[in-house]
């Protein structure tokens, strides 16, 4: 089976998706998701490891096979090209990233390897991506696999098939597997889990207070700015990277000004990642940086913002107020 035939056994369930944007009850649910929106680059060699250790924000060694992380890759000047979720199997690194950034994202990598060790490969089409999310999620796995992770970013590994657990307001996991077992998954956990589009599944990394980079975000946002620090997608003792200077200057030497925020838009228009956010004095305070819509009605956004812009001033996207909402996690490091 190749990815076409996915895509095609897929369409002949003739799934009906409910409708993210009113239907509130999905959130009693367990839900099932095709995440074939999402791109994953695979990174081999000799050299792969001290390679990626010269790209990326994270500690690249720390991955083990049994975790994931995220990071990001950089230009020179600490703007953010791109968001991993990074993790290993086989002696081999695995970055999933959108889909639409899979190409410019290698071949800008391609560039740096030089006389290094390394391939650099789309493996999109060869692993297929299904996230399960919701209270009976880690129980329904157990009917398939005998080891379900119990914390976040934990990675376990059943022969072609491994199980991430990400984070989330509800119990949520990716499963990461191989063509010829993708339909017995699927099979076998949408008998008891509701399928969702890839938009639901926007909105629950928006949930969850993560971020992403768009193509139309490149180079907007240096990684403190989306949080990417309180993620623990930064490691600040790892040594040089592309964009490392500006990263570690945010973080040695002054308060993070710029913050990711979770908030909702009233609205039926959609907002685009990279539009501006203004305030009552329709001075630009920050920008979007992903939003979906949100069940019961209007959308939610990861809004990066000024902070002296939050208190005391009405936000704005185009003429709809912006209603901050309250991230999973602290906005302060510790």
């Amino acid at each position: 089976m190749s990815i076409p035939h996915w895509h095609q056994f897929l369409q002949n369930l003739a799934i009906k998706y409910p409708p993210s944007d009113t239907n509130p009850a999905l959130l009693e649910k367990t839900v099932i998701c095709d995440l074939s929106h999402m791109g994953l680059l695979q990174i081999q060699g000799n050299d792969a490891s001290t390679f990626l250790q010269g790209q990326l924000t994270n500690d690249i060694k720390q991955l083990n096979g049994k975790n994931a992380h995220y990071s990001a890759y950089c230009n020179a000047k600490g703007r953010m090209l791109a968001i991993f979720l990074a993790f290993t199997r086989d002696h081999q690194f695995y970055m999933q990233l959108p889909k639409t950034l899979v190409e410019p994202i290698a071949k800008r990598l391609r560039m740096f390897v030089l006389r290094s060790q390394v391939e650099i490969l789309d493996a999109s089409a060869s692993i297929i991506k299904i996230g399960l999310s919701g209270a009976q999620s880690a129980n329904l796995l157990t009917t398939l696999f005998s080891e379900v992770p119990t914390q976040d970013n934990e990675l376990s590994t059943h022969g072609n098939t491994a199980i991430l657990k990400l984070p989330g307001v509800q119990p949520r996991f990716e499963i990461f597997t191989d063509i010829e077992q993708a339909p017995e998954v699927w099979q076998a956990l949408s008998a008891q889990a509701t399928p969702v589009s890839a938009d639901f599944w926007e909105w629950l990394d928006i949930q969850a207070g993560i971020p992403d980079i768009k193509p139309s975000t490149q180079e907007e946002f240096v990684p403190q700015m989306l949080n990417l620090d309180l993620l623990g997608g930064i490691n600040f003792k790892k040594g040089c990277y592309t964009g490392q200077e500006i990263v570690a200057r945010t973080h040695y030497l002054g308060t993070v000004k710029r913050r990711m925020h979770l908030a909702h838009l009233n609205t039926t228009n959609s907002p685009q990642p990279g539009e501006i956010i203004t305030n009552s004095a329709n001075e630009a305070v920050g920008k979007v940086a992903r939003s979906a819509s949100a069940p019961g009605g209007g959308y939610d956004v990861l809004a990066e913002l000024r902070l002296d812009s939050i208190k005391n001033t009405v936000l704005l996207v185009g003429n709809v107020p912006l209603n901050i909402k309250t991230l999973p996690y602290s906005l302060t490091t510790t």
